[in-house]
């Protein structure tokens, strides 16, 4: 009687989804289907990527282990030494090459590459911290002027040395003597043409 119990209840058990025939087609299919998606995303990638030749993948992938290293290592070393991130030496170096210290956001944010929004909103973060003043421009009232504060000055000096020091480190004494000038060369060509076929204007200072 128990038996004839369990097994009456045992036909009512609902099997497994994943055992149950249809399902079962289901899942083949599904993973037949993941294959072909993973397969085309592989030949779409790998045919995006053979556009360029073997020597040029070679150099652009060397360019970009190169600068999003270098771009850590610089961060780390600022945030250590001289407490500013990359960005706030970016645009606080930049200041300080301009006539007295001051220039309009337009013209900072041509300059070092970055869209106007993100850097208004970056310079009022500087101006909280007293590195930078924003005020209406006298020329254009319509236009916001910054100017590199004292402590701007000094914060940014004393930055300096050890970021050049970082530089020599890990740039310079990775590259031979002899390749200097041909790498110049080669970097300020892919400028040129980033400029020429770029988004961006030429800084007012390169024209």
């Amino acid at each position: 009687m128990v038996f004839s119990t369990l097994h009456d209840v045992s036909r009512n058990v609902a099997e497994p989804a994943s055992l149950q025939p249809g399902h079962a087609v289901s899942a083949v299919k599904m993973c037949r289907d993941r294959g072909k998606a993973s397969s085309k995303r592989k030949q779409g990638e790998e045919s995006a990527f053979s556009k360029l030749t073997p020597a040029q993948q070679r150099a652009w992938l060397a360019f970009i282990r190169l600068r999003l290293r270098l771009t850590y290592e610089m961060n780390r070393q600022l945030q250590a030494e001289a407490n500013l991130s990359l960005a706030d030496y970016d645009v606080l170096n930049a200041l300080r090459y301009e006539p007295e210290g001051r220039t309009q956001i337009t013209a900072l944010a041509i300059r070092i590459g970055w869209e106007r929004s993100r850097l208004s909103h970056h310079l009022r973060r500087l101006e909280g911290r007293e590195l930078v003043e924003l005020r209406t421009a006298p020329t254009d009232r319509r236009a916001t002027e910054i100017t590199l504060t004292d402590q701007g000055w000094a914060e940014i000096t004393q930055a300096s040395t050890g970021h050049v020091e970082l530089i020599q480190r890990l740039f310079f004494d990775g590259l031979p003597d002899q390749l200097v000038e041909p790498m110049t060369v080669a970097l300020e060509s892919i400028y040129d043409n980033v400029i020429e076929r770029g988004t961006l204007p030429r800084p007012a200072h390169e024209s």
